[in-house]
């Protein structure tokens, strides 16, 4: 097809030239009609590509002593030369030019020719393959009788936001082939449960450097610094980050001979394309934002994101537009910014991922791990399932098989790992379906004034009359035909903080240094409580208690402690583990005065966001909570038969497992001389690592050291993340 269309403008480019060079004629000296004409300039834009496709390497190859400067001279002479050729092949000689015309026409043509070709390529993952071949020298395929002894590298694939459901279903609907293939030839499917916090940050965070520990949900707020910590913002990440390497005493999964693209946090790896707790750095040691530079300085790969960058926004459009007209529910708002940011998830991000992902293989890095978050940023607008989400996994599977084929072609075996980090459950989002957000709803329940009125929309109306009975109930005060308050009270000294995460609700009150009790919360505002578990899009509360340590709160009256909590509880229509999700939940540090998680309906498998998404995640409640990991059959089981894979940081001992199985163990980060840490990086190559495995966390003077590094508190000339390669 796409040499047709070359064809078919090389024709039209050829018409347009006779018409405007008087000694370029393409017809008889009789005259033709406009249906010859196109004809002979058909055959000779044939003919023309032809002796370009086959004539012309040979001339050039023959060419080769002759001076440049002479050959870039006779490359317009010779392709001229080509045309009359071509002119002189048509039937009955309708074609003449003079011999300066023809070199004209030819120079015009092969441009055209050549950006019409160009164009269409721009999206063509053969091309594009065979073109960084080239770039790279690597043409043929790796014969394995070459480096027989060569330990396998591994590539840790995260498709962000596919559950282990959608992946099943988008296999067996045949839109995913790659994986399809890979399922048949014996590749291990493994569902495994995020913790109650089922979203990237902790997810990530977990796998990468082995402890999500005290990261409560995407975002909180922390009393002791009076800082909002929010996941994908830099200085949080690269807190996070920090926490994680002094909590766990080890740099992260990457710090042998790793790299890092595409992710929230760096695991340690050397070689970083958009990491976002690196992009807290400034000037040229933030290498992280340099993937960016790497790939755009090719303009081949500009031109191949650009067109696909604005077809993605026509196609968000289109298919917001559609969704409004056929009046879809649910449905939230997409206009604005919005196709801008879905275009830059879909195609800008995984381009320049993917891309670097093989490039790491060409070059024959060891470990490598990837986020792709296309399909998570979609499905928050369109739906976890739909034909907008079907299109995007399309892509993705498409991306997955490049990324195979140049693994053929690296210097050593790759073993290619899909996983990822969460799922995603659909539903109407709390304010859409109650008239009212969770923020409007505290304050309701904490006696202050609610300034917006309840709207009303067609969708829900039902689940809102039985919210403003239970708001009327829990508040013991009558409500006007508006939905506000009869009577408001004055707004107290302090009000709380309310953020959301999903599905997931954290209430702070940030007047009071500690973590709040339900005694004193019921002293301030005696309703809360009440109002929040007797709502019906709440499923549970959890807070604080002096008499029960902590408690689980929920609709009719139902108060468990925490302790005394099992899944056959009031947490067990939210499915096995998740009294122990709560549980371990409630003993960090940063956990919220109130945890609010919605609803979960089992028959729908809908839940609803505190913020506005249709597809979410960061709770307790469907398919969010299940992501999956695919592995293949070359390595080890991730669990034993009849075992569940529990937790982000379970999945990180998995996949560093595997690594010692493909390249020997990870070189760890352990407790060294300041003064060695202190040494810019790369300065000596007689750094010893540390044998074995750190037990507990780096303190004393290294601890410091470590801190310094990853947050830069120290005047050192670091260069890359806490571990450079081999070396600490």
């Amino acid at each position: 097809m796409r040499m047709i269309v070359v064809w078919a403008v090389s024709t039209l480019t050829m018409l347009a030239l006779a018409g405007l060079l008087p000694d370029f004629e393409l017809q008889s000296t009789d005259g033709d009609s406009l249906t010859r004409t196109a004809v002979t300039a058909a055959c000779a834009a044939g003919v023309f590509g032809l002796l370009g496709a086959l004539v012309w390497p040979v001339i050039v190859r023959a060419l080769l002593l002759v001076p440049a400067l002479v050959l870039g001279l006779l490359v317009f002479f010779l392709n001229g030369s080509l045309l009359l050729v071509a002119l002189w092949l048509i039937p009955d000689g309708r074609g003449a030019a003079d011999p300066e015309t023809a070199v004209v026409v030819a120079a015009v043509m092969s441009a055209v020719a050549s950006a019409t070709a160009t164009a269409l390529a721009v999206r063509d993952d053969d091309a594009y393959r065979r073109r960084l071949y080239r770039l790279t020298g690597r043409t043929r395929p790796r014969d394995p009788e070459d480096s027989p002894e060569a330990a396998p590298g591994t590539v840790f694939l995260q498709l962000d936001g596919v559950g282990h459901h959608v992946l099943r279903a988008a296999v067996a609907d045949g839109l995913m082939p790659t994986v399809a293939g890979w399922l048949d030839d014996g590749h291990r499917l493994t569902p495994w449960r995020t913790d109650w916090s089922s979203q990237t940050g902790a997810s990530q965070l977990g796998i990468l450097h082995g402890s999500n520990e005290d990261v409560p949900a995407f975002r909180w707020y922390e009393k002791d610094t009076g800082r909002l910590m929010v996941s994908n913002r830099p200085a949080s990440a690269v807190e996070l980050q920090r926490r994680a390497v002094r909590r766990t005493g080890d740099g992260g999964l990457l710090t042998f001979d790793g790299a890092s693209r595409g992710n929230l946090f760096s695991g340690g790896a050397d070689q970083l394309a958009l990491v976002l707790s690196m992009a807290a750095r400034r000037g040229r040691r933030n290498r992280s934002r340099a993937g960016y530079f790497a790939y755009f300085s090719d303009p081949a790969n500009a031109v191949r994101t650009a067109g696909s960058l604005v077809t993605e926004c026509v196609r968000e459009i289109c298919q917001s537009t559609r969704a409004l007209l056929r009046r879809d529910t649910p449905r939230v708002s997409r206009g604005g910014t919005y196709p801008f940011v879905r275009a830059f998830a879909t195609v800008v991000e995984r381009d320049v991922v993917v891309s670097a992902v093989m490039g790491d293989m060409l070059a024959g890095r060891t470990g490598v791990y990837a986020d792709l978050v296309a399909y998570d940023e979609v499905a928050h607008h369109s739906g976890p399932h739909g034909r907008d989400t079907d299109q995007v996994l399309r892509r993705l599977d498409r991306a997955i098989a490049l990324i195979a084929t140049v693994a053929e072609h690296a210097p050593r075996p790759y073993r290619i790992v899909l996983l990822s980090d969460h799922g995603q459950s659909p539903g109407e989002t709390f304010e859409s379906a109650y008239g009212l957000s969770l923020k409007e709803l505290v304050r309701a329940g904490c006696g202050l004034p609610v300034p917006r009125r309840v709207r009303r929309t067609p969708s829900g109306s039902e689940a809102r009359d039985a919210a403003r009975d239970a708001l009327r109930s829990a508040l013991h005060r009558p409500l006007d035909e508006t939905g506000e308050t009869a009577k408001e009270l004055p707004a107290k000294p302090s009000e709380p903080v309310v953020l959301a995460s999903g599905n997931l609700g954290l209430i702070s009150f940030p007047d009071v240094p500690h973590r709040m009790t339900r005694e004193e919360i019921e002293r301030r505002h005696p309703a809360l409580l009440r109002t929040l578990a007797h709502h019906p899009g709440v499923g549970f509360v959890l807070v604080a208690s002096v008499e029960h340590g902590s408690l689980v709160l929920a609709r009719d009256g139902v108060e468990v402690p925490v302790a005394e909590l099992a899944d056959d509880g009031p947490l067990a229509v939210f499915g096995r583990g998740a009294a122990d999700a709560v549980r371990r939940t409630d003993g960090f540090p940063h956990v919220a005065d109130i945890m609010v998680n919605s609803m979960y309906d089992p028959a729908t498998g809908t839940v609803h966001a505190f913020e506005e998404q249709i597809g979410s995640h960061g709770g307790l409640g469907g398919e969010q909570s299940h992501p999956f990991l695919l592995s293949p059959p070359e390595l080890t089981a991730p669990v034993g038969a009849g075992e569940e894979l529990v937790g982000a940081e379970r999945v990180h001992r998995v996949l560093r497992r595997w690594l010692r199985e493909s390249a020997g163990p990870q070189v760890p980060l352990g407790p060294v001389l300041p003064r060695e840490i202190a040494q810019p990086m790369g300065a000596s190559e007689s750094r010893r690592p540390v044998d074995g495995p750190v037990d507990g966390p780096v303190d004393g003077p290294a601890a410091g050291a470590v801190d310094g590094l990853v947050d830069g508190a120290v005047d050192v000339p670091v260069d890359g993340p806490v571990v450079r390669d081999k070396h600490h």
